[in-house]
């Protein structure tokens, strides 16, 4: 085990308290590669995280999943629970979304919200990266669906669409209140973003993840960089690209990957049967529990990429995360900013800060 920087004991406060029972969970289980509770099988092993991914029948629909949230989210057709060949194709149309061409053509929108919100840091105030990181997530996804929206209307709807989706799926009686907030929240979301270039229930998923992984992951990589002083690798172009793919790696913003078997198999050892719960821990898989963020000695690529899945499961908008936290990164060096004041968000669908104050320690 790494010994314990001030960068890791931030990180660590937003599991302690926003999400304390995975935090929990996780740490409890994570000495065994692959360990079964019942009907709930635990991958933390790389090698049974890869094989889960890619050897393993899944189940696209069931509830607690993440197609199972897509459902809720949607009203009940998407992504998740199609056949294999409409999959290929909801896929195809998520790629042409995120392509190189859809993120450089995003790209100057998102760095205009950087120009304008860091530069009260040269005045002398601080500034909330949570704030900044919901714009710029708004504004990149309004972009990319083709939207004339209120980017920060996209941005509140979105987490509060996913917030409302994970609580919905939280054990215990599901009265009729948190349904209808549920579902209150999933018609804002449609309402805001009416008029998407894509179908209505790819735009509701696709602000959902572009908007809440944006919140979640670059204010806690960002409190990482500036609490382990890594500044000076974010103003060298050439090690910037590697910072960005070892801080994804550590904060791991969507820690595990909810998933239910859908046919008999083997995950490192362990049989798998259909209707298991698979928890999928990413975080441990790419060793983010053990090795600090190193851009001079980085985890191997095909480690570090595991936070973004593997295989036909990886994540789509990998490259637009690593082009919005590099630029967020390299705009934020020349200030060498300091983290002031930091709250966990409670309510948040991934383990997110509600508000990063940070102050410019030099210009």
């Amino acid at each position: 085990m790494a010994p314990t920087s001030p960068g890791r004991r931030r990180d660590r406060r937003v599991y302690l308290r926003s999400h304390p029972l995975l935090f929990a969970l996780l740490a409890v289980a994570r000495r065994a590669p692959v360990l079964r509770l019942g009907r709930t099988v635990l991958v933390n092993g790389t090698e049974a995280y890869l094989q889960a991914l890619t050897e393993v029948a899944l189940d696209r629909s069931a509830a607690g999943t993440t197609g199972g949230n897509a459902r809720r989210l949607t009203g009940g057709e998407l992504l998740f629970d199609q056949e294999d060949a409409a999959h290929r194709r909801a896929r195809r149309e998520l790629s042409h979304v995120f392509n190189s061409a859809g993120v450089a053509r995003t790209r100057p929108l998102w760095a205009d919200v950087l120009r304008r919100r860091l530069a009260l840091l040269a005045t002398g105030e601080t500034i909330d990266l949570v704030d900044v990181a919901a714009e710029l997530a708004g504004v990149a996804t309004v972009s990319l669906l083709g939207l004339n929206a209120d980017p920060h209307a996209v941005a509140a709807a979105a987490r509060a669409a996913a917030a409302a989706a994970v609580r919905a799926e939280l054990p215990g009686p599901r009265g009729p209140g948190r349904e209808r907030a549920t579902r209150a929240a999933v018609d804002r979301l449609a309402g805001v973003l009416a008029g998407a270039a894509v179908d209505p229930a790819l735009a509701s998923m696709i602000a959902v993840a572009a908007v809440n992984t944006t919140v979640a992951a670059i204010p806690r990589a960002v409190a990482w960089c500036a609490d382990d002083r890594l500044w000076s690798h974010a103003a060298d172009p050439e090690l910037l690209p590697t910072l960005v793919a070892e801080l994804l790696r550590v904060t791991a913003p969507s820690p595990v990957l909810p998933r239910a078997v859908a046919a008999p198999g083997e995950i490192g050892g362990c049989p798998v049967r259909s209707g298991d719960r698979l928890i999928l821990v990413a975080r441990h898989a790419a060793y983010a529990h053990e090795m600090g963020p190193d851009p001079v000695a980085p985890m191997t690529p095909r480690i570090s990429q595991l936070v973004f899945g593997a295989g036909t499961h990886s994540c789509p908008g990998a490259g637009l995360a690593r082009a919005q936290l590099a630029d967020t990164l390299a705009a934020l060096a020349p200030y060498r900013p300091v983290v002031v004041s930091a709250r966990a968000d409670r309510r948040a669908a991934l383990p997110s800060w509600a508000t990063l104050r940070l102050r410019a320690v030099s210009r």
